[in-house]
């Protein structure tokens, strides 16, 4: 007999495997087909808002598993706001501008200078990217206005962000100021603290001594020194700013000790006698005299290449932890130093061009490039008898993130947005405090930043952004910027885009009656700066939440990496401090970085990368998604191919459990078979109390964004509870109980 034909063995078009990477394309086309976004938008119509605002990923290059993770847990967020009544819009953006583009496009196409031209090929090269970098969003399976994404090249979006601008001018909280900044001598512009990363790096270090002039020694100095010359020794990593030097800071309290040496005195603290020692081979005894910083004050020593004083003062930032106990003070190297100069009223000397090459203010090292310098003025030291001695030195030095090559301190007038003036930080400060940040730790982060982080310098010597409506006035030689003219020129940006800014005759963009805000004189001409990449997409928050009919602001939800915490989340606060005066988001989610398996970075030149496109094509979209649901954002993230096979393999668990429960639903109608809960098994009720209490804890998670609980859970629920344990002991009652029996109808 065919006892197999008696059983009620399960029955489903579910197939017992997933080919996602054939099945998936074609789910993804029958949504387009079918306007699922859409269909989910009218669904949604009247309900309570929910609004994820998406910071603009980068429109150059392939989509990286970074990105990648990120639209992921941007959709998941979606999805599930939308299931819980919510109307929850995705509206997904790209950051257009910037160097990057630039300098691909200038690559791409060599000899091309015209700056409008250079402008229309970086718009075409965005556009390109945009259009790639969508199909791999889509594929990933993330629902959105892919038909209308908010662009930073976009005019409307340009004249808000004109418009932005006009306001903190009328706030003002922009300011063209000279200060010592963060230089990129390769891309020959201005960058932001957002834009600087840290590598390490090998630095030629020396030890110098400067004379000082005996008759501005204090009495107690001259009296020790007898006559004999006192030379005051420092320490300095960037040798090709010592043209600069003005100044020798001492700590005020500490004690400094004079050593004979030579033919008189060196200074120097005592407490790094003898690292200084072994590090040149000058060989130090005991001091003949100390004294503290606070007496050295006022002394004059001479430059020891340069016909120039320089000039010991006192600071409270020098540290007994390296070199001799005596910062060298160049204002036009270094924030600091441009700080204490300008507290001491030092001249500000930067003899560095915008390619790195030192200037005649340099003197014999006048045209070199800066890094080539350090080893003349090295070798013109020691032959001078000015070295003390030299050695290589790693350390940690900042980079450009952009082009990855050393950055340097460059003082040059810029735009600068003033973060202290109008209380703009501390009203920044209070309003982290009332956003709820996830995970909670991150606020301490922003918060950090937000307390020690300079003025922000928006303006760039470069042609594919944003410009700058600025105006040099020739009669009285100064820059003004005027909020009506800005906001004229946004007008006339919204019509035709900010390229009119280079293109237009200058009397046809300014309003009747322009002149200069210093002298009142007419003869003017434009400045040719872009914003920063970050102002354009700080501003995000207004032209894009304030512009579209189904956004609103402020954001419900930021979600991006933590490095948006020096980056995006921090310049949204700031403009819309200045501007609004509150906070754009009320949530703050951040995520960390991938990394592979052993925790290092990814790198193509290490051979460790994890590509979207090949999990795509191997494994499947679902898979990936799966992977970024199992991950714990809050830290680093690891990704392999071993951590994708595993899963792959909870994913077939899971798939397995459903396919049980689709296979055994065959011949079960709801509406004629349900079996009130009163007249079930026990055992079916228990498994109903565990799926009802699943279900409230995946909402819990969900809610406060644990999407790695909500998958550890389901995983549990399917391995633990219901295969091994409900699946395995309802088999016989499915199986071989009549078909319409109650005891089958109660599992079913």
């Amino acid at each position: 007999m065919d006892y197999k034909s008696t059983l009620n063995l399960p029955k489903t078009d579910f197939p017992m495997k997933g080919n996602l990477p054939t099945g998936e394309p074609e789910r993804i086309a029958s949504w387009e087909k079918a306007d699922l976004y859409g269909a989910m938008r009218r669904q949604a119509e009247g309900r309570p808002k929910f609004i994820l605002h998406d910071g603009p990923p980068y429109a150059n290059g392939d989509v990286h598993i970074g990105t990648a993770l990120n639209k992921v847990l941007k959709d998941f967020v979606v999805k599930f706001k939308h299931l819980t009544g919510h109307d929850a819009p995705y509206v997904p953006g790209w950051d257009c501008h910037g160097l990057p583009i630039e300098l691909k496009t200038m690559a791409e196409n060599p000899g091309v200078k015209d700056p409008v031209e250079v402008r229309e090929l970086c718009r075409k090269y965005a556009h390109r990217f945009i259009e790639k970098q969508k199909a791999e969003f889509v594929r990933l399976g993330v629902l959105g206005l892919w038909q209308r994404p908010y662009l930073t090249l976009d005019p409307r979006y340009e004249a808000f962000q004109l418009e932005v601008f006009a306001d903190l001018v009328e706030n003002e909280l922009v300011e063209r100021a000279l200060k010592s900044i963060y230089w990129c001598p390769d891309c020959s512009t201005a960058l932001a603290d957002a834009e600087i990363e840290y590598q390490d790096k090998k630095s030629l270090s020396v030890f110098v001594q400067f004379q000082a002039r005996p008759e501005t020694l204090p009495a107690s100095i001259a009296e020790a020194a007898g006559g004999k010359p006192v030379h005051f020794a420092i320490w300095t990593t960037t040798p090709w700013t010592l043209p600069g030097n003005v100044a020798i800071a001492l700590h005020p309290e500490h004690t400094y000790g004079m050593y004979e040496h030579g033919d008189g005195y060196l200074v120097l603290a005592p407490a790094l006698r003898e690292s200084m020692g072994q590090r040149t081979g000058v060989a130090l005894g005991e001091p003949s005299f100390t004294f503290p910083g606070r007496d050295a004050a006022g002394v004059l020593c001479r430059h020891p290449f340069l016909d120039r004083d320089s000039r010991v003062l006192v600071a409270d930032y020098v540290s007994m932890e390296d070199g001799t106990g005596l910062v060298h003070i160049a204002p036009g190297h270094g924030q600091e130093d441009f700080q204490i100069g300008q507290q001491h009223d030092l001249p500000v000397i930067s003899p560095i061009d915008a390619k790195g090459h030192l200037t005649d203010e340099a003197g014999p090292f006048a045209g070199m490039f800066y890094a080539k310098a350090n080893k003349k003025i090295r070798q013109h030291m020691e032959d001078s008898g000015a070295l003390l001695g030299s050695e290589e030195f790693s350390h940690s030095y900042a980079h450009c993130w952009r082009c990855k090559n050393p950055i340097i301190h460059r003082a040059c007038p810029q735009w600068f947005i003033m973060v202290d003036r109008a209380g703009v930080r501390t009203r920044a400060i209070e309003a982290v405090n009332d956003v709820q940040w996830f995970p909670d730790v991150s606020i301490k982060r922003i918060g950090s930043m937000l307390e020690t982080r300079p003025d922000w310098c928006i303006s760039r010597q470069r042609v594919w952004g944003v410009p700058i409506p600025a105006l040099h006035c020739k009669d009285c030689d100064k820059e003004t910027l005027d909020p009506a003219t800005i906001r004229h020129v946004a007008q006339q940006v919204r019509a035709d885009g900010s390229s009119i800014w280079i293109d237009r005759p200058l009397d046809q963009l300014l309003p009747a009656g322009a002149a200069c805000s210093h002298c009142g004189g007419k003869s003017l001409e434009r400045e040719k700066d872009i914003m920063d990449v970050w102002f354009d997409s700080g501003v995000s928050h207004t032209a894009v939440l304030q512009d579209r009919e189904e956004l609103r602001w402020p954001a419900d939800l930021y979600l991006e990496g933590s490095d948006q915490h020096r980056g995006w989340f921090q310049t949204s606060l700031l403009t819309s401090i200045g501007s609004r005066g509150s906070a754009p988001y009320r949530q703050v989610l951040t995520h960390g970085f991938v990394v592979d398996e052993n925790g290092r970075k990814m790198s193509k030149s290490i051979g460790n990368t994890v590509e979207p496109k090949e999990i795509n094509e191997s494994l499947g979209a679902d898979i990936l998604r799966l992977w970024v649901a199992s991950a714990d954002y809050t830290v680093d993230i690891k990704c392999s191919k071993k951590i994708l096979k595993q899963c792959t393999d909870m994913y077939r668990r899971i798939r397995n459990t459903l396919r049980f429960f689709l296979g055994n639903l065959d011949g079960f109608d709801p509406a004629t078979g349900e079996v009130p809960a009163a007249e079930m098994t026990e055992l079916d009720r228990w498994s109903l109390a565990v799926l009802i209490e699943a279900v409230d804890e995946v909402k819990e998670h969900y809610s406060s964004y644990r999407f790695y609980q909500v998958l550890h859970l389901l995983h549990n629920l399917c391995v633990v509870e219901l295969s091994s344990f409900y699946m395995d002991v309802v088999k016989d009652r499915l199986y071989c109980s009549a078909p319409g029996s109650q005891p089958r109808r109660s599992a079913q």
